[in-house]
């Protein structure tokens, strides 16, 4: 992978540490724009899902709806315009979303779900300058092996599938449960390096 000019500078609207990673990794230079996402209090971007909505319609609005909302708080605070990238993921089974777990319970009863059998992991990566905006998803297909009680009682204990969409890690201890997988590693991890490289070259 040929890395970025050492002249580009974006802002990435995410909390992410595995997005700053990767950015990282293709040498992509940024500022972090932080967006309220609590639970309970204002928020930037409704992540509900609406009535009816797919997976694939759903990340792809939220993205941009991130993109838009970090461009927003570029004008409010009078920033240098840089690009705004932002991304979101989504584990899906059957056309079920399983979002990021609320408590162990849960965790444990998606990755129940998740055994022995394949689901899709969709990433939309959104660029936002001035009345600009791109987006493209990448979608990968990641099959688990059967996980044995004890194994997702473990995994569940090790507290990694906290803050994770579909309660699992492919770049931590989960990685052990892979036995396909049909895409982008760095898709699955919240970041296609590939598709997000192209993108920004476009601004």
């Amino acid at each position: 992978m040929i890395p970025a000019p050492p002249k580009t500078r974006i802002y990435l609207a995410s909390r992410s540490p595995r997005r700053r990673e990767l950015l990282k990794q293709i040498g992509v230079a940024f500022e972090v724009l932080v967006l309220r996402d609590h639970p309970g209090r204002s928020v930037d971007v409704d992540e509900s899902q609406l009535p009816g909505e797919g997976p694939d319609d759903y990340v792809r609005r939220v993205g941009l709806a991130k993109a838009n909302a970090g461009w927003e708080r570029v004008l409010q605070r009078r920033l240098r315009r840089f690009p705004v990238l932002a991304a979101d993921t989504v584990v899906c089974v059957d056309e079920i979303i399983l979002g990021k777990p609320p408590d162990p319970s849960h965790a444990a009863k998606m990755l129940r779900l998740l055994s022995g059998r394949e689901h899709r992991v969709l990433t939309s990566v959104a660029v936002k300058l001035d009345e600009r905006s791109e987006l493209v998803v990448s979608e990968s297909r990641v099959r688990f092996a059967e996980i044995s009680p004890a194994d997702i009682e473990a995994y569940v204990a090790s507290g990694e599938p906290t803050d994770k969409a579909g309660a699992y890690a492919i770049q931590g201890r989960a990685g052990a449960f892979i036995t396909e997988l049909h895409g982008s590693y760095s898709g699955v991890m919240g970041l296609p390096l590939y598709e997000t490289l192209q993108l920004l070259k476009k601004f």
